[in-house]
């Protein structure tokens, strides 16, 4: 199996870019938000979601699967600058060549952290490679929405319809995996405000392990894995998940197999 890294980002209202683009000096972030999500609400008839440039990334998550191991984990320190979260998630592109895959990846996670690493300077030569130094990328790289470097699976599964595309959670749920356990991506901001950045690395760790069992069925869909091959690869996350032991993961197991675990 080829190295994969299934991530997902969380991200907060870019407080400081309101500041800077409306003005707002003086107010607090709580405020600032605020009037930037009354903006967009003026602008899109009833929805408060931002623009993307004027998302801020505060939790990068990657479930990964090298020859050697399966893991699932958040990047950087609670305490990492923005900056240092992106270069870590660019540094593992470089290093390893993975396989990407997301949900939603390609119209939210991706442009979110091209934004951003325009914003922070950050160089990503393997990233951004589309065949001019490493031929094989010329037919398939990380930026055409049709090559498999990245693997957008809401994407795909949706045929590229937009109208046809599925929240990750139900998916998860019809598949009879955990999906969202008592947090949304509506709550991160007040999360963030009151200091609970590990609640957040949490909630994103949980996303990736149902994106990446999504995926492993999706695997065996198209026929890269044999019914065998897809049972080995779950029983491995199912390991991994008992021998780590952190609370958030140990729920996740229990709800995706519908008993306690063993202490």
């Amino acid at each position: 199996m080829n190295n994969v890294f299934v991530f997902d980002i969380e991200t907060v209202p870019d407080v400081d870019a309101g500041r800077r683009l409306d003005g707002l000096e003086g107010l607090d972030d709580r405020d600032v938000a605020q009037v930037m999500y009354a903006a967009r609400r003026r602008e899109t008839g009833g929805s408060e979601f931002l623009r993307l440039h004027l998302h801020r990334v505060v939790a990068i998550s990657v479930a990964a699967r090298t020859r050697e191991r399966f893991k699932v984990w958040s990047l950087g320190e609670e305490s990492a600058p923005e900056a240092e979260l992106i270069q870590r998630f660019f540094d593992g592109v470089e290093r390893y060549t993975p396989v990407l895959v997301s949900w939603n990846g390609g119209g939210f996670d991706l442009p979110v952290l091209h934004y951003r690493a325009l914003l922070h300077g950050i160089a990503a030569p393997r990233y951004w490679e589309t065949g001019g130094e490493d031929q094989a990328f010329r037919y398939n790289n990380y930026l055409n929405r049709f090559h498999e470097r990245h693997t957008d699976l809401m994407d795909v599964l949706a045929g590229y319809q937009p109208r046809a595309v599925a929240p990750l959670d139900e998916i998860a749920t019809l598949l009879g995996l955990p999906g969202k356990m008592g947090m949304d991506g509506s709550r991160v901001w007040e999360c963030f405000l009151n200091g609970e950045l590990g609640a957040i690395r949490d909630y994103c760790e949980t996303d990736v392990l149902n994106t990446y069992l999504i995926y492993l069925r999706f695997e065996q869909m198209r026929g890269r894995f044999t019914a065998q091959e897809y049972t080995r690869e779950c029983d491995l996350v199912r390991r991994t998940l008992e021998q780590d032991g952190r609370a958030h993961l140990r729920e996740f197991l229990e709800r995706w197999h519908g008993a306690s675990v063993p202490e």
